[in-house]
């Protein structure tokens, strides 16, 4: 998944980034409503983790806009306003989720993942394709029913080729659903990446490469 954390303590958003990306997501940090919008404005994200009280466009209003597009993109508040007043605002206001602040982390990452879950089209638990089996609660990795062991970027990257559902699926997209803004463009991060994620799957080989266009199961 592809997320957007905005708070404006940049200690808390570091931290939740660096925990989240641990999960196997690509994960952006914004310190500021303004750098939100626009971060939200050139990128489609599945989950926005928002604080309520930003500098810049407050939280309230980035939520209250984004709700009303009406796309996938899934809003979970995460704010140390939790009085039940607060919490039944934030979700009159479109957020999907509310969780006050200090939390347990476990929740937060259960809490971004059933989120993530709700996407259109909403996503199964156990993605199943070519004798793979890959479950996006355990993150575990199957093939013919034995465990296959793949780093977080590996991981990362089969469940983006897996969610396109024999779609072909471009090194850019690649880039930006599995990595973040920081990203090289001309590294060839994806390529060193699709080879080490091929050799774990072993043979038959099941990823192909559609030159000029990208990769697909």
């Amino acid at each position: 998944m592809r997320i957007l954390v905005v708070e404006d303590e940049p200690f808390l958003a570091d931290m939740v980034a660096e925990g989240l990306r641990r999960q196997a997501m690509a994960v952006d940090v914004a310190y500021d409503g303004d750098s939100a919008m626009e971060l939200v404005g050139v990128t489609d994200y599945d989950v926005l983790v928002l604080d309520r009280d930003l500098p810049g466009v407050h939280g309230d209003d980035i939520c209250r806009e984004l709700a009303q597009r009406g796309d996938a993109l899934r809003i979970l508040m995460l704010t140390a306003m939790g009085a039940v007043h607060d919490r039944v605002n934030g979700l009159n206001l479109g957020a999907d989720d509310y969780l006050a602040k200090p939390f347990a982390f476990d929740e937060l990452v259960a809490r971004v993942r059933a989120l993530g879950r709700r996407a259109v089209p909403p996503v199964p638990p156990i993605l199943e394709t070519a004798g793979i089996a890959l479950d996006t609660g355990l993150r575990q990795v199957r093939r013919g029913g034995e465990l296959v062991p793949l780093s977080r970027k590996e991981y990362a990257v089969l469940e983006v080729l897996m969610r396109a559902r024999g779609n072909v699926v471009s090194t850019e997209e690649l880039l930006e659903r599995a990595w973040d803004e920081h990203a090289d463009p001309f590294t060839t991060v994806v390529k060193v990446t699709m080879s080490k994620l091929r050799a774990k799957l072993g043979e038959p080989p099941v990823i192909v490469t559609v030159p000029g266009s990208g990769y697909r199961l």
